[in-house]
């Protein structure tokens, strides 16, 4: 299922969703070191720069030993024996700026191409109601929240956890919770494709919903997910607006007058 439009045209140009998927983008053609595959030169960079539970739970960088642990057995006894193996394998890494940074990198082609998709059809509209620079903080705060949630769940992993999808999936939250009718033009992939519009929250219901069957070793970071979801979809429950008042029916019969 990929939604591809919402087909409304916002009030103002969607600057902020717009930067956001440039920053992106560059960051993933000319910063990270290989954008087109895999290579233990992704996997360094991703140790120097990335965010890990392990690190914010513990305040301090991993270890050359640690690193080693998680590429293989061998690796790790040959390194866990040597008097470096306990230096740290990123010294100076600011671990909490870390997280935010973590929001612009991505791990694949596919990887940034969904996120930037799903943050062009629901940022916009979100952007539309919140303003550039609300959203702008409104996007880096669901991003840090779900990073958290992510942490939570496994505090003591070693493992990077990279990607702009904890924070779009805070943007889809609190699109469900302001736009649930609009109609969003998505993609069915059943053997052959089917395209339909419907309503908004059939589609982030079940994004939603899926997110708790995704298999533990996909390398996927879903708690990230739910807890960017909640965390947007909370604060635009809180900042809906209010229905007025119904006025209060004049008393019957009405007060003599003397």
């Amino acid at each position: 299922m990929i939604p591809l439009s919402d087909g409304r045209v916002s009030t103002r140009p969607a600057v902020v969703t717009m930067a956001l998927i440039a920053l992106c983008a560059v960051v993933y053609l000319f910063i990270q070191p290989t954008p087109l595959r895999e290579t233990s030169e992704d996997a360094q960079f991703d140790y120097d720069h990335a965010a890990i539970p392990y690190e914010l739970t513990h305040g301090r960088p991993l270890t050359n030993c640690q690193v080693a642990q998680v590429a293989s057995q061998a690796e790790s006894t040959r390194v866990c024996n040597l008097p470096a193996g306990q230096a740290p394998f990123a010294p100076g890494k600011p671990i909490y700026l870390a997280v935010v940074f973590s929001i612009f990198l991505h791990g694949s082609i596919w990887h940034i191409a969904g996120n930037m998709l799903f943050l062009w059809v629901f940022g916009r509209r979100v952007e539309d109601r919140l303003g550039p620079v609300v959203f702008a903080v409104f996007f880096l705060a669901a991003g840090i929240v779900a990073a958290i949630a992510q942490v939570m769940a496994d505090p003591n992993s070693t493992v990077p956890f990279i990607g702009a999808s904890g924070a779009i999936a805070g943007v889809m939250g609190a699109y469900l919770v302001w736009f649930p009718r609009a109609q969003i033009n998505t993609l069915f992939f059943v053997f052959i494709i089917f395209w339909f519009r419907i309503p908004a929250w059939i589609v982030l219901v079940a994004w939603f919903v899926l997110q708790f069957f995704t298999s533990p070793n996909s390398g996927i970071a879903w708690v990230a997910h739910i807890g960017g979801f909640v965390f947007g979809a909370g604060l635009a429950w809180l900042l809906r607006p209010r229905r007025p008042a119904r006025p209060q029916p004049a008393p019957w019969p009405p007060p003599s007058v003397r």
